[in-house]
């Protein structure tokens, strides 16, 4: 591509605009289509283009950032039901702003609205920003992280707080340092429960949103001194009250129940387990329901366990009478469930050994489906962190054997309190404290590019596409 702005390649600009949309209707003069393609080309390589460029990078990401904040939604009015038909305007910046963000590197220089992206401030923070930093510019954080908890509905909103918070060390702090992060976290959580109303990528993203947020200790700690009223959106049980480090294990759990009975996707898993591994250790006053749900999961998996095995015995008979019937490969499914029944006995595990006394209710749901854990106590691939279980388990178990029989929850659950008072710490081994970190995938221009410009295609108001042309995505994208 060259600099002159009013050609692409060998084309006129406007006969591009025409091919790539597959239109005769588009305007020359269209702003949208001017911002988007004279804002599209490679880094130039004169200082008198580069200053121009960099100008306009800090000028665009200003502008479009202020547009978002303050119509997508429109901050301190009700959220609208549908952002897209409300407030075009918003939709149409977001979506630029994302293309943009997400262009790649030109061979001698970095992408300037990435760079913009990834460094701008609050407009509250006085300090100087760096030399080194030649993109710079400030917002209002207020108003920004306020928009965003009205607007995770829409993919592209969900979209952009992810790379915010990936890529912007000043908004990952800030809204770390939030006293009022339900107001975020709830709307993610919403998108998780209807799972199976959202594409997959809407869901990857909320996922990776809340791994990104259960890095910070502070936050796994604050999630459980928030308490929430009748939440309505989740019907599996009436829940009047409940911290919001319960909900989100419920909700957590639940995405891992769906995708091992749905769509079997090991990447979802992995970042689940990611994120109640990271949240662990600091697992505070679990409801009971939460609790339950825990065990409930690793009774699954040990169900899904034992199928698994009986099913390889039953193949390896059969094979033994016919010659010609291939084996199946279950000892790949068997490694792959032993992964996760491990992932489980670590947190399992990381909750007793660092919060035992702060969870009673956990120790209640283990005594009471203690038999599930037996066929792992000698199992070589988990006989080392089932030591500090079975040892909660024989503890408390003795206990309850000395105060009788018929003895009501109440009665099991001051037991329980009075016997984690006198459980020697020293005696629970130590075990390397859980900790994930996310880390994008080798070349995540592969994903974001085809899903960001899938947006566009889905959701850019009064822009035709023609889906005969389209090649970076498939038409199932949504």
């Amino acid at each position: 591509m060259g600099s002159n702005s009013s050609r692409i390649g060998d084309l006129p600009k406007n006969e591009y605009l025409k091919k790539l949309s597959g239109t005769e209707s588009i305007s020359e003069n269209d702003p949208f289509w001017n911002q988007l393609l004279s804002f599209s080309f490679p880094a130039p390589t004169s200082s008198t283009e580069l200053k121009l460029l960099e100008e306009a990078t800090i000028s665009v990401c200003r502008s479009l950032g202020l547009w978002t904040v303050f119509t997508l939604g429109g901050v301190g009015s009700k959220a609208a039901a549908s952002p897209e038909l409300s407030s075009p305007l918003a939709n149409q910046s977001l979506l630029l702003l994302l293309v943009l963000a997400n262009l790649t590197d030109a061979s001698d220089a970095p992408n300037p609205y990435r760079q913009a992206i990834m460094s701008f401030k609050n407009t509250q923070d006085s300090s100087p920003f760096p030399s080194s930093i030649p993109h710079a510019f400030q917002i209002n954080f207020n108003s920004l992280y306020t928009a965003l908890c009205e607007q995770q509905t829409s993919d592209q909103a969900t979209l952009l707080l992810y790379t915010l918070l990936h890529q912007n060390s000043n908004i990952r702090t800030y809204m770390l340092a939030r006293t009022d992060m339900e107001n975020l976290v709830l709307p993610i959580l919403e998108i998780l429960y209807h799972v199976e109303e959202r594409n997959s990528h809407h869901v990857y993203m909320a996922l990776i949103i809340l791994l990104i947020l259960t890095e910070d200790d502070g936050f796994n700690r604050s999630i459980h001194e928030v308490i929430l009223k009748n939440i309505t959106w989740y019907s599996e049980r009436v829940l009047t009250e409940i911290s919001l480090g319960s909900l989100l294990i419920l909700v957590v759990i639940r995405t891992i129940q769906y995708n091992m009975t749905r769509t079997r996707d090991k990447y979802l898993h992995t970042n689940c387990l990611a994120a109640l591994a990271n949240m662990s250790a600091q697992f505070r006053s679990l409801h009971q329901y939460a609790a339950q749900r825990i065990i409930s999961l690793f009774s699954l998996l040990s169900k899904k366990h034992n199928k698994v095995l009986e099913q390889a015995t039953q193949s390896l008979r059969g094979s033994l009478s016919s010659n010609d019937v291939p084996l199946p490969d279950y000892a790949q499914d068997l490694n792959v469930i032993e992964e996760v029944i491990r992932m489980m006995l670590e947190i399992i595990n990381s909750c007793l050994t660092n919060s035992l006394h702060h969870n009673p209710n956990l120790v209640y749901a283990l005594l009471y489906k203690r038999d599930l854990f037996e066929q792992f106590r000698t199992h070589p691939s988990f006989q080392d962190i089932m030591q500090n279980i079975d040892l909660v388990i024989t503890f408390f178990s003795s206990r309850l054997l000395q105060a009788g029989a018929e003895l009501s929850v109440e009665r099991v659950l001051e037991i329980i309190k009075q016997g984690i008072v006198a459980l020697p710490k020293d005696r629970l081994k130590k075990f390397p404290e859980l900790k994930f970190k996310y880390v994008e995938e080798e070349q995540p221009e592969e994903f974001f590019i085809p899903y960001v410009w899938s947006l566009v295609y889905n959701s850019a108001v009064g822009l035709y596409w023609n889906p005969q042309d389209i090649q970076l995505f498939t038409m199932d994208s949504d």
